[in-house]
């Protein structure tokens, strides 16, 4: 079913991206990223990667260009917490949040989701949902070995083009993750359809997401 309630509310000022590890935002939501620049380009998009090193520092930085292309205002942010020790450095961490609420005010956030099993991507969300209660916040998920994909509610179908180009560059922009043996064209194709299958897209692909509180303007 697809849901327009208020041609204002499709038109956001300010999208907050939030992804705790290099590729996160690339490989959970990138296909949503590049439609959202490419049908909002005069909204500001503010990119938080929160773990980082030098190396993947670069694959961000060159992943975050193409996806965002076209938009006019971008805030890139690639920080150098510590990774896998996000709980243990909460306190720094929430700082660092209430910085980002003070210097923006989004009114779309994508950020990790609630339950993910992995200590960093569960800590950023809960941060998100404790910083931000005046927009829409959007999770999505990562494939991983945990086994911790849940049952999203949301959906943004993707063309059999716009998946293949995601992924070309995940697999173009992360050489350091390619002997990963998750990190692979299948993995990623696997998901995407089995997410456009639940959804009924029209070319069988999508990226999902949980979708917890939605104001509707009827």
């Amino acid at each position: 079913m697809d849901i327009l309630l208020s041609p204002a509310a499709q038109s956001p000022r300010c999208v907050l991206l939030l992804g705790a590890h290099c590729d996160d935002l690339e490989i959970g939501c990138g296909g949503t990223i590049r439609r959202l620049a490419r049908a909002h380009p005069d909204a500001r998009f503010v990119w938080v990667t929160l773990s980082s090193d030098e190396e993947r520092a670069r694959e961000t930085r060159a992943a975050a260009t193409r996806l965002l292309e076209g938009a006019a205002k971008v805030d890139l942010k690639i920080e150098s917490f510590r990774g896998s020790y996000f709980p243990y450095e909460g306190a720094v961490i929430k700082d660092y949040f209430e910085g980002l609420r003070r210097e923006h005010s989004p009114d779309l956030i994508l950020t990790h989701y609630r339950d993910d099993l992995h200590q960093d991507h569960r800590l950023t969300c809960e941060l998100t949902w404790n910083t931000f209660r005046d927009c829409m916040i959007l999770e999505y998920e990562i494939p991983k070995y945990d086994g911790d994909l849940g049952s999203p509610n949301a959906f943004v179908p993707l063309t059999r083009d716009e998946l293949h180009w995601k992924i070309d560059l995940l697999l173009a922009c992360f050489a350091s993750q390619k002997q990963r043996k998750w990190f692979t064209k299948e993995t990623f194709e696997a998901i995407a359809r089995l997410r456009g299958i639940e959804c009924n897209a029209p070319e069988g692909f999508a990226e999902a997401f949980h979708l917890r509180k939605a104001r509707l303007l009827i």
